[in-house]
């Protein structure tokens, strides 16, 4: 795995210091921590010349923790507390002198004052630009800094950087990294670098019959075909009660929960193989795929010779060529027709009529999967605009480039345009003297199509770090796949900020959009950021509207799109646009906002919604109810008395205000369960579709002991998500007291 640093063009002259004096750490954020002792802030900090580094010798950064001082920002999640009259100061802090002007300067102002009579307004005036005050507010001033930037972000700018991406052909996703990391470099972020690893990648032997699951068992099988429709528990219960499917090959429609959960089912039920296909029934009108078939990974992340840990030079690989013991095969909507003995006559004019064999037609078939597994260069490439206030946090933001020509299609120089332009617009008002107050990590990642291997891999290596230092993610992942609705998907602690950001384009409350942010599972690199990290994550996207309920997880079946895909579903870019402004808008409150955006109540009260929807009488759940209102409760609190306090730039102590965003940075790590299904979230705050309400391990425990007749699975279930509960409610709770001893020490 080797870095390559790339020099920035656009510097802020005497800011950094030479590179040769620093030690290269794995997350690419160097700076000496005694010299950050001595002189606080990143004014020595320098990139200079192009260095190469082996992962393998690369050290996990330890990064000091910068004073911290007053925010800019009178408003964090709640109100002004001087609107309130109720509320009682705890606090009294002089305001904060300028330290900007010189002794000279100050005595001019002094002494423009004292004859202010005489010379009048004029001279006040001119004695007030050179030495302003700080502004009694400065809310408006960040406001309109997001405005700025947001308004650069142009459609036609997006446009064109999407088709410079797709000018030039490319042998592999080096290419496509390496024209990424000049384009982010041309435009002046800082410090732009390129991490490669080679990692176990399986290809079909014939690509362009672009068919075939990544990591399938090999082999021949010839057996029974067995129609067992979305392989749900009570679609193999079903099937179990008339047939022994021992060694057959399931006919296996995508859709209602993750491809993963159903092929361990069907491993766990005794099937041999599983042909894979989308029912037509379940894709827009407008959409149509029925002819082509599709590329599905079985990866569940990273890269499979080094489970669990990073991929470097050094590392042991694991010989792990297939991750099933199934003969996977995906086949087209005609082909599964044809073997369901569907005739054409059947399909009526004005009803989609979905896929189905009848219980009486018996056909044999013969499976044969012969993939060659290999290893394969993964790219990323990692660009970081350094903080000035907490620079040892950082807000992430990710896209993808193309691992595959024939399947991504343009998709991916939509997510890289749009994150292109963003860096664009933001190093704009970076070059005029403006910074964020935390650090922001631009990421194009690599091997996504293969099980997220790029920010899996990126993530293992660094991970250490990142559970410290990581503070959100913001995902652009498939960012315009419809055009008919915005789909927004959040954590809970993130739903509010989705919220606000749809609204930056509105002129009136009417023409907002209603509040339709969810937090359900997707796909894309955020993967090991949720479910590892306990990351609060959000991403917008454009979809096409669907009413069938089987649609969820039909993304996971990668089709080869045609060359004009993209632009015929925005042919102006405009939606492009506004996937950017949005992601661009809560890029910007989370890196700049003295108190991070996060709400710790909506997490309570998501705990809460789950729990109702889920119990009813099948379990007693009177402990798990218990527990999560005395977290609602705990929430209550800590969000009233503790977060606005931090929010009046009276009474904002820096000490106080990061202690405070270190406990919001962390509340949704207690909600990681140790193991679940394959397929499902370990973050259990994720909901599995937007059809389910409840907890998904949950649901899927009781599925579970219909299948199996027992109560185990369920009570394991059960104690998870009481732990959790409980860890988080403790977890708030133990914020509460650290600040009411700060207070007692003050009194």
């Amino acid at each position: 795995m080797a870095y390559h640093k790339v020099n920035a063009d656009q510097r802020t002259q005497g800011q950094y210091l030479d590179s040769d004096d620093l030690q290269a750490t794995a997350l690419e954020l160097e700076w000496d921590m005694e010299k950050e002792l001595e002189e606080p802030g990143f004014d020595h900090f320098r990139l200079d010349g192009a260095v190469q580094h082996h992962l393998g010798n690369s050290q996990s950064p330890d990064l000091d923790l910068e004073p911290i001082q007053p925010s800019a920002s009178p408003k964090g999640r709640f109100q002004r507390l001087q609107e309130d009259p109720e509320y009682i100061s705890h606090y009294s802090r002089q305001s904060p002198k300028s330290h900007r002007c010189s002794f000279f300067q100050i005595l001019k102002v002094f002494c423009a004052a004292l004859i202010l009579f005489i010379f009048g307004i004029v001279i006040g005036y001119y004695a007030g630009k050179k030495c302003p005050s700080p502004p009694a507010s400065p809310e408006p001033n960040s406001t309109h800094n997001y405005h700025e930037i947001l308004k650069e972000i142009k459609a036609e700018n997006i446009q064109q950087i999407y088709r410079d991406l797709l000018k030039s052909p490319r042998e592999d996703d080096v290419d496509a990294a390496m024209k990424i990391l000049l384009q982010w470099t041309s435009h002046g972020l800082e410090d732009v670098r390129l991490q490669c690893s080679k990692v176990t990648k399986t290809l079909h032997s014939q690509d362009l019959l672009y068919s075939y699951a990544a990591y399938s068992a090999k082999g021949t099988l010839e057996a029974e075909l067995v129609d067992i429709q979305y392989g749900t528990i009570e679609d193999l219960m079903r099937i179990q009660t008339t047939t022994n499917v021992t060694k057959k090959i399931a006919l296996l429609k995508l859709g209602q929960s993750p491809l993963l959960y159903k092929l361990s089912l069907l491993e766990d039920a005794g099937f041999g193989g599983v042909l894979l296909y989308v029912d037509p029934c379940d894709l827009p009108k407008t959409t149509d795929l029925a002819d082509k078939a599709f590329m599905v990974s079985l990866n569940s992340g990273g890269d499979p010779s080094t489970p669990g840990y990073a991929s470097i030079d050094g590392n042991y690989r694991q010989h792990r060529l297939n991750l099933t013991t199934l003969l996977v095969q995906p086949i087209s909507a005609s082909l599964a027709k044809k073997l369901a003995f569907i005739p054409e006559n059947r399909v009526q004019k004005d009803k989609c009529v979905p896929v189905q064999m009848s219980s009486t037609d018996k056909k044999i078939i013969s499976l044969s999967i012969q993939s060659i597994t290999t290893y394969k260069t993964i790219s990323n490439v990692i660009g970081y605009l350094k903080g000035s206030v907490f620079p040892d946090r950082y807000v992430i933001i990710g896209s993808h480039h193309s691992s595959l020509n024939a399947y991504d299609g343009q998709e991916w120089a939509s997510s890289t345009a749009i994150i292109t332009a963003f860096i664009q617009a933001l190093m704009l008002k970076v070059k005029r003297g403006w910074r964020t107050d935390r650090t922001i990590v631009f990421c194009s990642w690599g091997g996504t199509s293969f099980g997220n291997i790029g920010s899996y891999e990126w993530a293992e290596d660094l991970k250490r770090v990142l559970q410290r230092n990581v503070v959100a993610y913001v995902s652009l992942h498939n960012p315009v796949r419809g055009n008919s609705t915005l789909h927004p998907i959040a954590s809970p602690s993130l739903q509010q900020l989705a919220t606000e950001s749809q609204s930056i384009n509105c002129v009136e409350k009417t023409e907002c959009p209603g509040s339709n942010v969810s937090s359900v599972q997707t796909q894309g690199d955020s993967d090991y950021f949720i479910n590892h990290l306990g990351v609060p994550a959000l991403l917008f996207s454009y979809e096409d509207i669907n009413t069938s309920e089987n649609a969820s997880f039909l993304s996971e079946a990668l089709f080869p799109m045609h060359a004009m895909r993209t632009e015929e579903l925005d042919p102006s870019f405009k939606l492009h646009e506004n996937i950017a402004k949005f992601s661009g808008h809560a890029t910007l409150q989370i890196a700049n906002e003295p108190v991070l955006p996060f709400n710790a109540l909506d997490i309570a009260l998501e705990v809460q919604n789950s729990l109702r929807v889920f119990l009813g009488e099948e379990v007693d759940a009177s402990q798990l109810l218990a527990v999560a209102s005395r977290l609602r409760d705990t929430a209550e609190l800590f969000q009233s008395d503790e977060m606005r306090p931090a929010n009046d730039p009276r009474e904002r102590a820096p000490i106080r205000v990061r202690m405070l965003n270190d406990v919001l940075q962390s509340l949704e790590k207690s909600f990681l369960v140790q193991q679940a299904p394959p397929g499902l979230y370990r973050n259990i705050l994720y909901r599995l579709d937007e059809r389910t309400s409840q907890f998904s391990v949950l649901l899927e425990a009781l599925e579970h002991c219909k299948l199996h007749q027992s109560n185990e699975t369920i009570q394991a279930a059960l104690s998870e998500v009481l732990n959790s509960i409980s860890s988080a409610q403790v977890y708030f709770k133990a914020g509460l007291d650290v600040f009411e001893t700060t207070l007692a020490g003050k009194k």
